[in-house]
């Protein structure tokens, strides 16, 4: 009975920022792999950001440099640092993470959930 929640979204001017967050609630003895996805109108669903519980980043090419993903392990949390955003990035922007139930504590690959998404506009 995981949950993620993202928060953040909105309506933002090309070159403005946007700070998204994401946090996940219920029976969680840790999480591995976090991510934050995106999905434009008539498009698939994209890879933006990912973080390892290690703290290992990678990035789509077309938000390198200017998107910044991060975590806090204590707090269940990650956040998306949405800076210089152009109307391409317009979507609604989903958070993922793979959660290992205290029921299953030896597991590496615990189940992945996704959150409900949050819609950032970027227009003028």
């Amino acid at each position: 009975q995981v949950q993620l929640v993202e928060s953040g979204g909105g309506l933002v001017q090309p070159g403005g920022s946007l700070r998204l967050s994401c946090a996940a609630s219920g029976s969680i003895l840790r999480i591995n792999d976090m991510g934050w996805y995106r999905q434009a109108p008539g498009k698939e669903r994209e890879l933006v950001a990912t973080i390892t519980g290690g703290g290992n980043t990678q990035y789509a090419d077309s938000v390198t440099g200017r998107f910044t993903i991060a975590r806090d392990n204590a707090e269940n949390t990650v956040a998306l640092q949405m800076n210089s955003v152009k109307p391409e990035d317009t979507a609604v922007y989903y958070c993922n993470a793979d959660v290992i139930s205290p029921l299953t504590p030896l597991r590496t690959s615990g189940s992945k959930i996704w959150g409900q998404g949050t819609l950032v506009t970027v227009s003028s």
